[in-house]
């Protein structure tokens, strides 16, 4: 082989080494760029409540520096607090007292309300909302996507539905905090073998994060 032809092959394969050593670092890299970006964004925005102790109280002018993650700290410990406080009997007649008056308020009063049925709901170990991960057709017949079972309808739209149907949302890809509320026929659903986390990874990565493959099975979600 000529030279000129074994210089080629040389410099293909080393081109061929550099990218592939290249996308390595990457896949090692962003992972690790994105988490420390995310916590860097959730220990900052906590910091900001470092704003609303006096200025005395504040640890530039206490410590002469900045404490980088000392409103996190102060923050997680507060919250961790009320609900030491709220588990005994005298903490929970005053979140019953506080409940009370503030639903008195006009306009933050039925705001409040709202926001605490949604939170009580989704955050309550005994619930069923976003505890299963469904498969449904949306957004047209043949095509379908995972949600999250919410409940099920309520009030005067049960009298309009012609057969049992589940509250479900569908979030968005890659951002599963947006998304749509559907009502769909309960007889229409399918019940994944999939913990929420594994569902919520393989809609984030676009489905590129698949889950391990388990026998299909359909089962109407127990409400």
């Amino acid at each position: 082989m000529p030279c000129a032809a074994r210089l080629a092959v040389y410099m293909t394969i080393k081109k061929a080494t550099f990218k592939s050593v290249f996308l390595t670092g990457l896949l090692v890299l962003v992972p690790l760029a994105i988490t420390l970006w995310v916590l860097n964004l959730v220990i900052g925005t906590m910091d900001q409540t470092l704003l609303l102790l006096p200025e005395s109280w504040r640890p530039e002018r206490m410590f002469h520096m900045r404490l980088p993650g000392l409103g996190a700290v102060l923050t997680l410990a507060f919250i961790f607090g009320v609900g030491l406080l709220t588990h005994n009997f005298i903490g929970q007649k005053l979140v019953e007292w506080w409940n009370v008056l503030v639903r008195r308020i006009p306009i933050v009063g039925p705001l409040y309300g709202s926001i605490q049925q949604v939170s009580d709901t989704l955050l309550s170990s005994n619930g069923n909302a976003f505890r299963k991960a469904l498969l449904i057709e949306y957004p047209r017949k043949g095509s379908w996507t995972i949600a999250f079972l919410t409940g099920i309808p309520g009030g005067d739209v049960v009298n309009h539905l012609q057969e049992d149907h589940v509250s479900v949302y569908v979030p968005t890809t890659p951002n599963p905090t947006s998304g749509f509320f559907l009502m769909v026929p309960k007889s229409e659903v399918v019940e994944l073998d999939m913990t929420v986390d594994a569902a919520l990874k393989y809609i984030v990565s676009m489905g590129v994060v698949a889950p391990a493959t388990s026998p299909r099975r359909h089962i109407d979600p127990p409400l």
